[in-house]
Formats: C-alpha cells, sequence, structure tokens
C-alpha cells in the first residue's frame, strides 16, 4: 500500500472540507444579513402604507366632504324639504336622461296610448288567429295530398307487384310448357332412334342370317386352286358345340344391349323427375316470397296507419288543448300599472 499516496489525498480531503464548511459560513452569514434587509424593507413598506392611508384619510375628510358628493341627494337627511314636484309637464326641462324622472310609456297621454295599444294588439291577436287558421288549412291540405300521394303509390306498387307476379307465373309457366315439349321431343326423337336402331338391327341380322357366313354354304369356301383346298376365312367346318357357344355369345350380347337400352330409359326417366321435382320447388319457393311479400306491405301498411293516427292526435292536441288558451282583459291590464 502507498502510503504517502494515502496520506497525501487524507489531506486533501481535509483541506476541502474546510474549504467547504468556509463556504457554507459565509453563505449562512449572507442570507442572515439579507435577511435582516428584508425585515428592514418590510417594516419600511408598512411604514410607508401607513402613512399613505392616513394622509389619503386627511384628504377625504378635508376635501371629500359628504355633500360635494353626487351621489349626496340620496341619502341627504334634507331630502324631503329640498325636494320639488318630479315634473310640471312632458317637456318639463328638468326631466333630463340622467335625472331618471320620465320613462317611456309614464307620458301624460298616458290612457290614450294604452287604448291604442290595447287595439292594436286586439288586431294583432285577431291577425295570429287568422293565420293560425290558415297554418291548420295548409297542413290539414298537405296531410290529405300525402295521404293521397302515399295511397297511390301503395296501389301502383301492388299493381307492378301483381304484374310482376304475372310475368313470373307466365315466365314458369312457359319454362314448364318448353320443358314438357323439350321431354315430349327427347322421348319421341328415343323413340325413333330406337325403332330405327331395332330395324338395322334386324336387317343386319336378316342379312347375317341369309349370307354365307352365317348359312354355311361349303361352296364358299372352295378355292380356286382345288376343291380338295380351302379358304381359310370361308371355311365353315367348325363343330357343334363350337357354334352353340357363338350362339350363346350372341344372346348375351343382346341381354346385356337390352340391358344398357334399359339403364338409359330409367336414367332419363330420372332425370325427368328431378327437373318435374325442381320446377316444383322453384314454384314454391316463389309462392313463399309472396306470402312474405305480402306480410312485409301489410307491416308497413299497419306502421304507416299507426304513424298517421299519431299525427292526427298530435294535430287534435295542438288544435284543441295546446293552442286553445286565448289571452283575456286581464292579460292586458297588467302592463303598464306602475307609477315609474
Amino acid at each position: 500500500v502507498d502510503k504517502d499516496a494515502l496520506d497525501t489525498q487524507v489531506k486533501d480531503r481535509k483541506i476541502q472540507e474546510a474549504a467547504e464548511k468556509a463556504r457554507n459560513e459565509e453563505l449562512a452569514n449572507e442570507m442572515k444579513q439579507n435577511d435582516k434587509i428584508m425585515c428592514m424593507l418590510e417594516e419600511r413598506q408598512k411604514n410607508d402604507i401607513r402613512n399613505v392611508n392616513k394622509a389619503l384619510s386627511e384628504f377625504q375628510k378635508n376635501f371629500q366632504k359628504p355633500e360635494t358628493r353626487r351621489e349626496f341627494d340620496l341619502s341627504d337627511p334634507q331630502a324631503l324639504k329640498k325636494d320639488r314636484p318630479a315634473r310640471l309637464s312632458d317637456n318639463d326641462p328638468r326631466c333630463t336622461i340622467s335625472g331618471l324622472q320620465k320613462f317611456m310609456g309614464e307620458d301624460l297621454n298616458y290612457h290614450q296610448r294604452m287604448k291604442f295599444q290595447k287595439e292594436q294588439l286586439r288586431e294583432w291577436s285577431l291577425q295570429q288567429q287568422r293565420d293560425w287558421k290558415n297554418a291548420l288549412a295548409d297542413q290539414k291540405f298537405a296531410d290529405d295530398l300525402y295521404d293521397k300521394n302515399r295511397i297511390e303509390l301503395d296501389q301502383k306498387t301492388m299493381e307492378q307487384q301483381r304484374k310482376e307476379e304475372e310475368s313470373r307465373r307466365a315466365v314458369c309457366a312457359a319454362t314448364k310448357d318448353f320443358n314438357r315439349t323439350q321431354a315430349a321431343e327427347l322421348a319421341e326423337r328415343k323413340k325413333l332412334e330406337k325403332c330405327q336402331k331395332t330395324k338395322e338391327d334386324m336387317d343386319e341380322i336378316s342379312s347375317l342370317l341369309q349370307g354365307d357366313l352365317l348359312s354355311e354354304n361349303p361352296e364358299q369356301a372352295v378355292s380356286s386352286f382345288g376343291r380338295h383346298r380351302v379358304i381359310t376365312d370361308r371355311w365353315k367346318g367348325m363343330n357343334r358345340d363350337q357354334l352353340m357357344a357363338i350362339r350363346y355369345s350372341q344372346q348375351q350380347q343382346v341381354l346385356e344391349k337390352l340391358r344398357l337400352k334399359e339403364e338409359e330409359r330409367q336414367r332419363d326417366a330420372e332425370w325427368d323427375r328431378q327437373s318435374i321435382q325442381a320446377a316444383r320447388a322453384h314454384l314454391v319457393l316463389e309462392r313463399h316470397q309472396q306470402r312474405q311479400n305480402r306480410e312485409r306491405r301489410r307491416a308497413l301498411d299497419n306502421v304507416n296507419a299507426e304513424l298517421s293516427q299519431e299525427q292526427k292526435s298530435k294535430n287534435i292536441y295542438l288544435k284543441e288543448e295546446a293552442y286553445s288558451n286565448f289571452p283575456t282583459g286581464q292579460y292586458y291590464a297588467q302592463f303598464n300599472t306602475t307609477s315609474r
């Protein structure tokens, strides 16, 4: 351990602490001095305020006496002795604006002016009543016109729905007739094809039976090189079992062909049945949609009727309850009843 370095650090730390302590003491002494100065300044300010208030009181006592003020007449004890009539006529020069001795409506021809104002209010009231009656008549006309337009619109909507329903029904009937015609044409075409196929098969079978191949004519297999030689592709030297096997195979082919024709016929019948079921389902769906449309239309009519009834009830309430109180003479007599 470097002891000298440690001693040097301790010495420096003590010197730093001593300097910091001296700086803190100096700051504390400066703060005390500032506090004393602040106390002296506050005491001086209080004395100045006290002197100013005292001088203000002396000035008001000597130079601002109550009898020299403008509002002294409101609290003058001799006011009743000094009082004079408020005015002698409407053009009295004492009735200035600042005197507050004459107001609007307190002239000497008060009764004539009140009579004229009552007549004017009466005319205004009658005019308001006439305007209100005209407004009610206009509102009633507008409501009737609205109801008429709504009824016409409903009738047009119902007519349009009826036409759309008839057009859909006609389209369905035309589609059904077209499908029935197509099915009949398809069945007729298949029948003709079947007859033609059967005829062709019979002709082919007859040709084969009458030909040299199935008749087993031995002359057809004779070769031109000698009768002891045969043409292999025309030779019918087969035995009875082979012939029976061929006939059995032919019978199986005929049965297979008949089975395929029966399956084709069943597929056609199933296709026709599914087409008819699809048409019936489409017709049922259209009827269900028509019922829903009628129910929605009926609900809309009910809502419109309720709204119309509420509007009529509101108009009756406004006409018979809200606007039924007319002003009377007592209402007009309560104005301008004071002396000022």
